[in-house]
């Protein structure tokens, strides 16, 4: 794979010199995040109990659902992983348009970034299924996409690991990436297309979101995001590193 009429991407400067502080700062901001989500943000009503019952000196008359707190984690991790894809999909048209292995390499990073988050998002979908739905798993419209979207994701690595000329490997797993990011924007509208009752409208004008659930969410989706990109940035300049080593080992060896 040859890139004659483009700029090949690079590793270093300063977008890799500021990785390890952001995601130092994104670790910083999602445990705030999560801090203030069981210590400022108030628990949610959830179903009506029998009577009234005093916790924590207050009259309630709902049962409190502190499993909510998933929200805090589940909903940035999920934003997350589609940023991820996006940024795959970004480097897979990149891909096809100059055949450099540079992108395709970093198409795949931001994959294994996205897998990180989308497993994460499931174990905590799953969470909140089973305390809050009591179920394991309902065939609920956002969860049915993102668990096509992971089966997507999972199918992506199982392709490129199935075939052996590397640009032959890269040329088909752009295709895939590409078909694979068009599952994101159904995931995130998917709600608004099919209103579910059991799966709110998170992104909205009025977002439903008083301050006190505000400020932690947005604490841990903009962590998030930052962890995001540092781990994308980390991992492209390791795998960098290894293709440059593996490069020198077959010239040696030839």
């Amino acid at each position: 794979m040859t890139s004659k009429t483009t700029k090949s991407p690079r590793v270093g400067g300063w977008w890799d010199g500021i990785a390890p502080a952001i995601t130092l700062v994104g670790a910083l901001l999602t445990t705030a995040g999560f801090v203030l989500a069981f210590t400022l943000a108030g628990p949610v009503n959830g179903a009506a109990i029998d009577g009234v019952e005093v916790i924590g000196g207050q009259m309630v008359a709902n049962q409190l659902l502190f499993s909510q707190k998933i929200f805090y984690f589940h909903v940035p991790t999920a934003i997350a992983s589609f940023v991820a894809l996006a940024v795959a999909a970004y480097y897979c048209v990149r891909f096809l348009m100059t055949r450099d292995a540079g992108y395709d390499l970093r198409a795949k990073v931001a994959t294994e970034v996205a897998l990180v988050f989308v497993i994460a998002v499931m174990v905590t979908g799953e969470m909140w299924t089973r305390f809050e739905w009591g179920v394991w798993w309902t065939w609920e419209p956002r969860l049915t996409t993102y668990l096509i979207l992971m089966l997507l994701v999972i199918a992506y690595f199982v392709l490129r690991a199935s075939i052996d000329d590397p640009e032959r490997r890269a040329v088909f797993a752009s295709v895939f990436g590409l078909i694979m990011f068009a599952d994101v924007p159904v995931c995130f509208m998917i709600t608004r297309l099919i209103p579910s009752s059991v799966h709110p409208v998170i992104f909205r004008t009025d977002s439903g979101l008083s301050p006190d659930m505000l400020v932690p969410f947005l604490l841990s989706l903009f962590g998030m995001l930052f962890v995001t990109y540092g781990l994308f940035r980390l991992r492209v300049r390791a795998a960098e590193l290894d293709a440059r080593a593996e490069r020198i080992k077959e010239q040696l060896d030839d």
